[in-house]
């Protein structure tokens, strides 16, 4: 997982807008600020159900999500808006009526995008207006808030405008000019319904060189005066080829990034080796990180394409190296660019995934689909602009002169490091340098850091309170019971009348249910307002507690123990496997819905405290085990949370382990990872004494390596106890 950096207060500062309030962001800032670890984090700390979709299939497997027109069923062809008028003419469009018709979501699918809460819309400068109205317009629908903005999901829009900008062919736009001001995402209707935060990252992480930083941004906003370009086209050199040296060409179009590596590889002496890429299920060939058929020789300038895992990290996305030798046909020794070091490659796989909703935890969850696997190499002689946004180059020659989209010249110039590494193959001419006024326009929009600062506590606030209310609906239960009911209807077995009995009272008890939740609700409502006008808990603690102390009492008595009984009287009645499955998933649904209720809080208040421990009573399910075999674990970060969430209501790591069936060793990570990230305190988590005892160690030996602290210590402390308190230096030392 990625650290950030503490010392970032914007990046927390929209992290805490994510994770803690449900207002719209817009994510942005220049070239190397920590837009891609942004994305990262939130998708590894997010205690929402969250989908990320992106407009390419290659920049959807970057981001570790899927593309937006597969997730959404998106038409292809331009979107009009409801309200518009289209006069009869067909030429491709799709309006609200066709677009809905078009759609085949299942049943499953249309519960995942109910239960989804956060919608990560990564490199959003190539979305076009009109598909964004489109998801709006299918959010609304299918989530039942026809007058919300996407429907009560929140949306992190996270992307540069000034680099490239969205792909609308002019016939397109034609169609859609009347309806809209340009072809921007922002321009889409519901950005004006819904406007988000506009939140800029300023530290640069890319760059440290002042005078080149000064031209990125003269080049970004079209203000480079006369000198900065002059100093720029000092770095112009026509006949400079790279050879000798690892420079990249970064060039406007596939073909001459192809020729040239082609061309590069041709000339080059010895052998050819050749390595097959494996693609297993569902993975598109659009989508590749890399070629299917990589085909290299000693002495090849090669290019990393993912991240190095490993602490220290050795290479990064863009790192350039040179292939060595190749051992036994099958192996390849690169040397790393600036350095003597030589490293053996292994094969990466990249994972292409679909959303998926655990119905009895009520989660979001990633399922694998398909897979490509290769070597996280590529020839890097030349690549296209286009392809390298978001890449890290040390040395690279710009060809930039047949730049034909706003933004083309910036993202280039930007992928370099130092004016020091960078030449220009033609040069930089005023008119190549272009930024469309309305992009300009819209980023004067930034919202103040001092008023972002000042709202979010009031954000929280109103956050506490939605989830509050939205606790109290009981609706969820009440269809998944008429679900089940449902599946009973066709079924022929044996205990028949008393399934039909239990299904008949489990519905009734959940129309009771639902009706005192909504009474509840609107008394809540008034409750919270007077809260949030004078800052008074004490009534909202004392009704809340009493709701949910009748909400589990009630849950528990009436719907589950039912269910226990049912499962007890027809265990040994043969042929209905099918059925204890059914009521065994719709226990532990029901559980993870109880849980919710002891986990109720306002902020820091909580309202379980001193009702009686119902969770204490529960078991794992045996749809779990089938689950946990099948290989369908919940991510990581989602998991983390429960084990944190539990850790907050007093259970010990053992009731944890019991509760989650997870190991103790994988309970005591989660609580390190918090540590780490400043969700839990170091003495909470360990006695004074255990810290006594590692923190010295610790400190002598570093934050990295556990298996010597571990030897000297023995079994006196565990591997999880060593990796809190590394955890916990490095986030001290972090902040100095």
């Amino acid at each position: 997982m990625p650290q950030p950096d503490h010392s970032n207060d914007l990046f927390h500062l929209a992290a805490n807008y994510i994770n803690e309030t449900n207002r719209h962001i817009f994510l942005t800032g220049k070239a190397g600020t920590g837009k891609t670890t942004f994305l990262k984090y939130i998708r590894e700390n997010t205690i929402k159900n969250t989908v990320v979709v992106a407009p390419t299939g290659v920049a959807a497997i970057n981001a570790g999500g899927v593309t937006m027109h597969s997730f959404f069923q998106l038409p292809f062809g331009p979107y009009v808006p409801s309200g518009a008028h289209l006069f009869g003419v067909d030429n491709g469009v799709t309006d609200t009526h066709a677009l809905f018709r078009n759609i085949r979501f299942n049943y499953e699918k249309k519960e995942l995008i109910k239960e989804m809460e956060l919608l990560i819309i990564d490199e959003v400068s190539m979305v076009r207006s009109d598909t964004l109205d489109a998801i709006d317009a299918i959010l609304r629908h299918f989530r039942n808030q026809p007058l919300v903005p996407f429907g009560g999901v929140q949306v992190l829009y996270i992307g540069d405008l000034f680099q490239l900008p969205p792909v609308m062919p002019d016939d397109q736009w034609q169609l859609l000019k009347d309806h809209y001001q340009s072809v921007f995402f922002f321009h889409a209707r519901v950005m004006q319904q819904a406007p988000p935060l506009y939140i800029e990252l300023k530290k640069i992480y890319r760059q440290n060189e002042r005078s080149f930083i000064d031209i990125l941004n003269g080049v970004r906003n079209c203000t480079l005066d006369w000198e900065g370009i002059t100093t720029l086209n000092e770095r112009y050199d026509p006949h400079f080829t790279g050879e000798g040296d690892q420079y990249i060409v970064l060039t406007t179009h596939n073909r001459r990034a192809d020729e040239i590596n082609a061309q590069r590889l041709a000339n080059m002496p010895g052998e050819i080796y050749s390595f097959t890429g494996e693609i297993k299920g569902d993975f598109s060939d659009k989508a590749l990180p890399t070629d299917m058929l990589l085909q290299i020789k000693p002495g090849a300038q090669v290019m990393f394409i993912k991240n190095d895992l490993a602490e220290p990290r050795r290479y990064y996305n863009g790192k350039l190296a040179t292939v060595e030798r190749v051992i036994d046909d099958n192996k390849i020794v690169v040397l790393l660019a600036g350095s003597n070091e030589t490293l053996v490659l292994e094969k990466e796989t990249w994972r292409n995934i679909r959303y998926s909703l655990n119905k009895t935890e009520g989660t979001v969850e990633e399922e694998e689909v398909g897979s490509f696997t290769q070597y996280p190499i590529r020839l890097a002689w030349a690549i296209t602009i286009h392809k390298s946004q978001g890449l890290t180059f040390e040395k690279a020659i710009i060809d930039a002169g047949n730049a034909f989209a706003p933004g083309q010249v910036y993202v280039a110039l930007s992928r370099c490091t130092s004016l020091e590494g960078l030449v220009l193959n033609t040069r930089i001419h005023p008119g190549a340098i272009r930024t469309d006024e309305k992009v300009l326009d819209y980023s004067n929009r930034e919202t103040e850091v001092g008023r972002l600062f000042a709202n979010l506590e009031k954000e929280k606030l109103v956050f506490w309170a939605a989830q509050l209310i939205k606790l109290f609906s009981a609706e969820k239960i009440a269809v998944e019971l008429q679900m089940h009911a449902i599946w009973l209807r066709d079924k022929k077995m044996n205990g028949m009348e008393s399934a039909l009995t239990l299904s008949r009272n489990l519905q009734l008890k959940a129309v009771q249910l639902q009706d005192v939740g909504n009474r509840f609700r609107n008394q809540l409502e008034p409750l919270l307002e007077q809260l949030l006008s004078d800052g008074d808990t004490a009534l909202l603690k004392e009704r809340v507690t009493k709701a949910v102390a009748y909400f589990t009492q009630d849950m528990y008595e009436g719907l589950i123990q039912p269910i226990r009984r049912e499962l007890e009287l027809v265990k040994d009645i043969p042929k209905i496997k099918k059925y204890t499955s059914q009521l065994a998933m719709l226990e532990e649904f029901l559980w993870n819905r109880l849980f919710r209720f002891v986990n109720a809080s306002y902020g820091e208040l909580r309202f379980s405290e001193g009702l009686p421990d119902y969770t204490a009573m529960r078991t794992p399910a045996k749809e779990k085990e089938k689950e946990k075999e099948k290989g369908k674990k919940r991510e990581a970060g989602g998991s983390r949370r429960d084990s944190v969430e539990m850790f907050r209501a007093g259970k010990s790591l053992a009731d944890i382990a019991a509760a989650r069936n997870l190991a103790m060793s994988t309970i005591e990570s989660h609580l390190a990872d918090a540590v780490g990230q400043g969700e839990l305190q170091l003495d909470k988590v360990l006695s004074e004494k255990k810290i006594k005892l590692i923190l010295p160690l610790v400190k002598e030996m570093g934050v990295t390596a556990s298996a010597p602290i571990k030897a000297k210590l023995g079994d006196e402390v565990s591997w999880g106890e060593v990796r809190a308190v590394q955890q916990h230096w490095r986030r001290e030392t972090e902040k100095e």
